[in-house]
């Protein structure tokens, strides 16, 4: 659901990268409120494993249409709603300069779009209703199901409302709207399906990894906290690097929609500002759409998983340092500081 430039009006992009900014200026306020850094190492490999995982389109049978994970939900349950949009705001940044995922124009749209509603609104209408007494398999399983469902049709309609609000193409609300939203609600649906499988191993390796789950709820869990990420960072590797291979090659439920809509998914917009994003994005991305520059060859998306995967996990633990995300002291800890 990554919006490209062509969608978007200046005016538009700027009010949603001023919204964006906002939820994340916020997020670091409430992230170093928290000041826990055992989060950093969670945030490197829960950002490259949505990465990963973005990469696997899975074909929506009978529609010609695919779709793939937004991981929002999924990083929300795991890292708290706001280390989780830090997170996913890091992901959506390294796939639109890295790999030209994405228009530099709408960037602001897309984290709006895929990050903030799954981050939060999945976060404290869901996911913390329904742990907050206890987690089981079961209530995890329901709230990833509906998070991910309600927070992907939101995510669908923006974009539809921000088309609209730019006015820079000629596709109808109504008739765009219409096709954008059932089939994200089948791409929720799986979405939902596949976050509950990895939070149900998250809870039964690490349970205290679950974010709001009560301290009644089920402590010991099988691995150690080490293990548990070993195995989400070789799973986030594998997937990026080997199953990325076997993705479906459908356009996905944007892209359908816009092809249903319009005739075409390869819309263009006019103007300097889109000229100067369209070239600033050229120079950064070393892998464009996840392939080898004037190469075919499939290594291109084992490259780009592998890599971007890696990238992902240095930007989020850099950035955590950087911007001192974390602060707590030894003199904190020790409990002799303020």
């Amino acid at each position: 659901m990554h919006m490209a430039d062509a969608l978007v009006s200046p005016a538009v992009a700027g009010t949603l990268y001023a919204c964006s900014a906002a939820a994340a200026g916020y997020s670091i306020y409430k992230v170093k409120q928290e000041d826990d850094p055992r989060k950093i190492p969670v945030m490197g490999v829960m950002g490259a494993f949505v990465f990963a995982a973005q990469m696997i389109n899975f074909t929506i049978p009978g529609t010609g249409s695919s779709g793939h994970l937004c991981g929002g939900m999924m990083l929300s349950a795991i890292l708290g709603p706001h280390a989780g949009f830090l997170t996913m705001i890091g992901v959506l940044l390294i796939q639109c300069l890295f790999f030209a995922d994405g228009g530099l124009l709408a960037l602001g749209c897309n984290v709006w779009n895929m990050a903030f509603y799954g981050c939060f609104l999945g976060a404290f209408l869901f996911w913390k209703p329904l742990v907050k007494n206890g987690a089981d398999k079961k209530r995890i399983t329901i709230a990833s199901i509906l998070g991910c469902v309600l927070t992907l049709q939101l995510g669908a309609l923006s974009v539809s409302l921000e088309t609209l609000a730019s006015g820079i193409t000629e596709l109808p609300f109504a008739t765009f709207a219409a096709a954008m939203q059932p089939i994200h609600l089948a791409i929720g649906l799986v979405e939902g399906l596949i976050t509950a499988a990895v939070l149900c191993f998250v809870y039964e390796a690490r349970p205290e990894l679950l974010w709001g789950v009560s301290a009644g709820a089920k402590q010991t869990g099988k691995l150690s906290l080490k293990k548990t990420l070993v195995i989400l960072g070789i799973a986030a590797l594998f997937t990026g690097g080997v199953l990325s291979q076997f993705a479906s090659n459908l356009p996905d439920g944007l892209e359908w929609s816009m092809g249903k809509v319009a005739g075409t998914d390869e819309l263009e917009a006019e103007g300097a500002i889109y000229e100067k994003a369209a070239e600033l994005q050229e120079s950064t991305a070393v892998l464009p759409d996840y392939a080898l520059k004037n190469s075919d060859s499939a290594a291109g998306t084992t490259v780009s998983g592998l890599i971007g995967a890696i990238i992902v996990v240095l930007f989020c633990v850099g950035a955590s340092y950087a911007f001192r995300f974390f602060r707590k002291s030894s003199r904190k800890r020790s409990g002799t500081g303020a």
